[in-house]
């Protein structure tokens, strides 16, 4: 599979979005990089995430201390896990996946059942292009190792196209945002509070979303470290029923959880508002179970098909049930 071809290189996407480099850092901000602490959490989470949602909730008052670091993309979270800088994040089905095809140190402890409705091919308003199909020849934006590049691979396949048809540009979060906005792409696959940014910002038009394509599946994953250690993993255990809790207070007070979020990630409230009255499916969190199991390795056995990964894969030894007690609490 072809990341990118033509004459467009990401240093030149870099050179054209100034300061977009500064605003992805190489790990996470705040990521403390110290041994780990007995009963302290290091936790990633993206722009506007746990941290504001447990606060908003009333739920925040953790007996562990919790160094929180944030980060643009779960592809990140797995490389930082793996080097020894968290505990706990989350993300998509596919980092965990290409982390544990490279032997990062990780396991799936946890499943958010989540929208998938904010996951979006965005293109500019006035763009001629009004299907998938249209992509062809264009430069596209994503993110590798990404849900991006598991729906975009999809999409394309459904017609008749693949990553070698477009000029497909892989791009971090923020180096994309820059992009997109300054006219360098065609369309930019993507997800999350970047989808009411373009649109609030640059005024991106919804090309396609990505419901019918992605599971809705995002993953706790946790270093085995933090699951052996008792400390960490009663933390954990908790942090987990707190969030449980959190995401019903979510559901019963949008306004409030929209105002609060739309403060932190610089958006107009009735933005957040419409992503949530969006949503595919109810937010929860809920144990390791083998249809999420299943799920995982289909989206590994479809990246098989198409060629982006070399061998087959059984996901399974990359997920840890031990936290199904407190998760069905």
């Amino acid at each position: 599979m072809s990341q990118h071809s033509g004459g467009l290189s990401r240093r030149r996407f870099l050179a054209g979005s100034a300061g977009a480099l500064a605003l992805a850092p190489l790990l996470g901000h705040g990521l403390r990089a110290e041994a780990a602490t007995p009963g302290r959490l290091r936790v990633a989470q993206y722009k506007g995430g746990d941290k504001l949602l447990l606060e908003a909730a009333g739920l925040a008052d953790t007996p562990y201390p919790i160094d929180w670091a944030e980060f643009a993309s779960g592809n990140l979270m797995v490389e930082a896990m793996n080097g020894g800088s968290l505990d706990l994040a989350y993300g998509s089905e596919i980092p965990p996946l290409f982390g544990f095809i490279k032997g990062a140190r990780i396991r799936v402890v946890g499943v958010i059942r989540g929208d998938v409705n904010e996951q979006t091919v965005l293109v500019p308003k006035d763009s001629p292009i009004q299907s998938i199909a249209d992509l062809k020849g264009k430069r596209v934006g994503y993110v590798r190792a990404t849900t991006t590049q598991y729906y975009l691979t999809k999409m394309l396949a459904e017609v008749g196209l693949s990553f070698a048809d477009i000029e497909a540009i892989n791009l971090t979060v923020p180096d994309g945002a820059a992009a997109f906005r300054t006219g360098q792409l065609d369309a930019w696959a993507i997800y999350g509070y970047s989808v009411p940014l373009a649109q609030s910002n640059a005024g991106a038009r919804v090309l396609k979303r990505a419901n019918g394509y992605l599971s809705g599946n995002y993953l706790f994953f946790a270093s085995p470290e933090a699951i052996a250690d008792p400390q960490r993993h009663a933390a954990i255990a908790d942090f987990f029923v707190r969030l449980q809790k959190a995401f019903a207070w979510r559901q019963a007070n949008p306004e409030r959880y929209a105002a609060a979020l739309a403060a932190e990630i610089g958006v107009p409230v009735e933005a957040v508002l419409a992503l949530l009255r969006n949503e595919s499916q109810v937010r929860r969190l809920v144990p390791v179970d083998d249809s999420a199991i299943q799920s995982q390795q289909d989206v590994a056995d479809t990246f098989l098909k198409a060629g982006v990964i070399e061998r087959p894969v059984d996901v399974r030894p990359l997920w840890d049930g031990s936290f199904a007690a407190a998760l069905a609490g």
